[in-house]
């Protein structure tokens, strides 16, 4: 790897920033989405599809982005993505009706996309035995739900939803002129640039999607990050309607919830790099399934016992997500861009698809916990999926490639 410690050090430190405040503009709806509700009368499903909406977005868009990564650098991506997504943020708070909000909604989601480039840009800084812990530090990005959740509720019950949209707007725009102005161009660019070397095929970018194993770790994925962004999503809604919390205590939970769940994703990138992604993947699965199973009984637990569980959850989510993107730069160091982007957009459409059941199985069934039910069969079906491929694997030792 050609570039200096500081240099990787700087791209590193920048990229893992912007993800921040991406992160917050992408789960705003979180928290304005209450105020709107109360406004325009959702249902809970209509409800649903307004804070998953910028996910679709954030998701669909990753892997093109990852792509556009891949061939032109993640310096100038990174910066267009916010920009696009600062100018829908803003245009926001100028929506009146709910197809308004949701149309806006798709644009506020290009922020969401901006990890598929991250993931590009920061793996092209690192060699192989480094990249598990840089791109854990750089997800700890997923922080930004927590600023949102905390902070988002002072300012939103003090200047309205409206308002809220505009500085986070304003926010991110600083951003994306910020990271333009201190930030370089990755190795990989400008030796391309250099040598004036040809793109690669479209064909050979995609190729290794045809992969079983890409699907794979795109359903790990689909849990531990798409899960994650939606509870990130519905916990202060869960919050406020099972234990009748205030929308401010119920953002500050959610903040409480957000951040080791994030922070910890760092942790989960060393530990890949030390004792193995696999070994890790194991240990998250197998206790989220226990945490699943408690927070889905019916008559719902104690307030101690469900915040309890629910940060071990977040916890084993965080070392879960680092886990799998430790697979993606050492399998596929060519294809990082679109393989990264393919599992980041199965596990975006996780954060867009929960919510949405969440909401539809609440009107439905009636129950709260439901959706936690739903996330038990989820992890159970990962869990058996990953111990039936890696037995299969063991049996023919010269196709390892899990």
């Amino acid at each position: 790897m050609s570039a200096s410690t500081d240099d990787a050090s700087r791209a590193l430190s920048l990229s893992t920033t912007s993800f921040v405040v991406c992160f917050a503009v992408w789960t705003i709806f979180s928290i304005i989405g209450i105020q709107i509700r109360e406004e325009l009368s959702l249902t809970e499903t209509q409800f649903g599809l307004l804070v998953g909406m910028p996910i679709l977005t954030g998701s669909l868009v990753r892997i093109i982005l990852g792509v556009l990564t891949d061939r032109m650098g993640g310096r100038t991506v990174y910066t267009l993505t916010m920009l696009a997504a600062s100018c829908a943020t803003f245009l926001l708070s100028w929506a009146t009706t709910y197809p308004q909000m949701l149309l806006a909604a798709l644009g506020v989601g290009l922020a969401g996309g901006s990890f598929a480039v991250g993931v590009a840009y920061v793996s092209r800084w690192y060699p192989a035995g480094r990249q598990g812990t840089a791109l854990g530090i750089f997800g700890v990005g997923n922080v930004g739900a927590a600023v949102t959740k905390f902070l988002a509720p002072f300012v939103m019950l003090a200047w309205g939803w409206q308002a809220t949209a505009q500085i986070w707007a304003g926010a991110l725009a600083l951003t994306a002129v910020l990271f333009w102005v201190f930030s370089k161009d990755d190795p990989v660019t400008v030796q391309r640039r250099g040598t004036r070397a040809p793109l690669r095929s479209l064909k050979a970018e995609f190729a290794p999607l045809r992969n079983l194993q890409v699907w794979r770790f795109s359903a790990y994925y689909f849990f531990s990050f798409g899960a994650f962004v939606a509870l990130a999503l519905w916990l202060p809604h869960y919050l406020i309607g099972v234990y009748g919390f205030g929308v401010k205590t119920a953002g500050m939970i959610g903040a409480a919830y957000s951040i080791p769940a994030s922070i910890f994703r760092a942790y989960g990138g060393v530990l890949s790099d030390r004792i193995g992604a696999r070994t890790v993947m194991y240990w998250t699965l197998t206790v989220s399934l226990l945490a699943t199973a408690i927070l889905a009984i019916p008559t719902g637990v104690p307030t101690p016992v469900f915040l309890a569980v629910i940060f071990v959850l977040g916890f084993f989510m965080s070392l879960g997500k680092a886990a799998v993107y430790k697979h993606i730069p050492t399998y596929y160091p060519q294809n990082v861009g679109a393989v990264g982007g393919l599992v980041g957009m199965i596990g975006g459409l996780g954060g867009f698809v929960l919510p949405l059941l969440f909401g539809w199985l609440k009107d439905t069934t009636g129950l709260w916990s439901s959706c936690f039910a739903v996330l038990f069969l989820l992890v159970a079906a990962c869990l058996t999926w990953m111990h039936v491929s890696i037995r299969r694997l063991n049996r023919a030792p010269a196709l390892q490639t899990a």
